[in-house]
């Protein structure tokens, strides 16, 4: 039988390296006297991260979503942006800061990412550009997206959010598109504390986007565009070098995590899993199932209120749809019968416990929990 967990057990933990050798780092900052504006640390995360993600051209900004708007900014797009309702606010309040406007297409039923056979009916004469998700880290149809973003001349920009060194058919994610970004907060796989990056295709964009993260500041006389305050600082910087050197030892633990739930939850009816990839293929950011009620016999938030019961915060993630935003109630593209995949999916998604320290026996307890709940309302149908 279920037991209550004695200490909460949380969606997510922050990956956190050795104290003592972060508490080094800082030492290093302290005598170098410079806290930010491009040191040493910073210069050393960036060449660090281009290694690891395995690309030419990237920038690193103070969080992910300052990254993603200046990052549009750069590409200088205009008019209207393809993307999808289902996906954290920061995706489209991007959108907003840069007086885009998002048109939402509805989500594949299955990988719950955008849905490229539905992109091209809606591509106007204001359309610049395709911003997709790579929801949970499962990869977006990239090719089939490329080939429509080609035939119409369109920008493609990826919110990788999830899919920090993850790769699709031995490539690294962030190859595809004109542009992917990457957040760095605390709840990622890999963390700065707060922090994101930029990596593109176009080399013209590296100078760009130096200026844009920093005021637009070209020399101590000059400044020659409007810009923002969005630089790492070093004792970030320094925090994400130390957390870089055990992110793939979190991996393996993340994987063993993994196969533990899906161990446990394969033979309950209504749940499916829908972060299944494993290897360089996953990114190991979440891991996601999808309730199916009338399976299931109960809802998602019926599971999601019964186990804080027990001590255990799984998150209804992502929820609400961006689409249902109260600002979005004019666009027709943001009406719920033009969605109808993504108001399905924003009621059955839950995102459960998962990180490398989360015992497996923690594990058990809680798919046990899911499970009672299941034969429960079984029994209770039978009746």
């Amino acid at each position: 039988m279920a037991k209550v967990f004695q200490q909460p057990i949380h969606v997510t933990r922050p990956l956190l390296p050795d104290f003592e050798k972060v508490t080094d780092r800082l030492k290093t900052v302290w005598e170098s006297k410079q806290l930010t504006n491009f040191g040493a640390q910073h210069d050393e995360l960036s060449t660090k991260l281009q290694r690891y993600l395995e690309s030419d051209h990237m920038s690193i900004f103070s969080n992910g979503t300052l990254a993603l708007l200046l990052g549009l900014r750069a590409l200088e797009l205009t008019g209207e942006v393809i993307t999808t309702p289902f996906t954290f606010p920061a995706t489209v309040q991007a959108l907003d800061w840069n007086n885009l406007t998002p048109v939402f297409c509805d989500i594949d039923p299955t990988t719950f990412n955008i849905d490229a056979d539905k992109i091209e009916s809606l591509i106007t004469d204001k359309t610049t550009a395709i911003l997709a998700v790579h929801v949970f880290g499962n990869p977006c149809d990239v090719e089939k997206i490329q080939a429509i973003a080609d035939k119409h001349h369109l920008k493609v920009i990826y919110d990788g959010a999830h899919a920090f060194g993850s790769k699709l058919n031995g490539l690294p994610i962030s190859g595809f598109g004109d542009m992917t970004m990457f957040s760095f907060h605390a709840t990622k796989l890999f963390n700065t504390i707060e922090g994101g990056a930029l990596i593109y295709r176009d080399p013209a964009l590296d100078k760009r986007l130096g200026l844009l993260r920093n005021f637009g500041i070209l020399n101590t006389e000059e400044v020659v565009l409007s810009g923002l305050n969005a630089k790492l600082n070093e004792l970030q910087a320094g925090v994400g070098l130390e957390v870089l050197k055990v992110v793939e030892d979190e991996r393996l633990k993340r994987h063993a995590v993994k196969k533990a739930y899906e161990e446990h939850l394969a033979a309950i009816e209504g749940i499916r899993v829908l972060t299944t990839l494993e290897g360089e293929s996953s990114s190991y950011q979440y891991f996601v199932i999808r309730i199916d009620e009338t399976l299931f016999g109960q809802s998602r938030d019926y599971v999601h209120k019964e186990l804080q019961k027990y001590n255990v915060f799984a998150r209804k993630y992502f929820y609400p749809l961006c689409s249902d935003f109260e600002w979005y109630n004019e666009l027709p593209s943001a009406h719920p019968e033009n969605l109808p995949n993504a108001q399905r999916a924003v009621q059955q998604v839950l995102a459960m416990p998962y990180y490398g320290a989360l015992p497996i026996q923690s594990v058990v307890e809680i798919c046990t929990i899911i499970r009672e709940l299941y034969v429960k309302q079984k029994s209770l149908s039978q009746l």
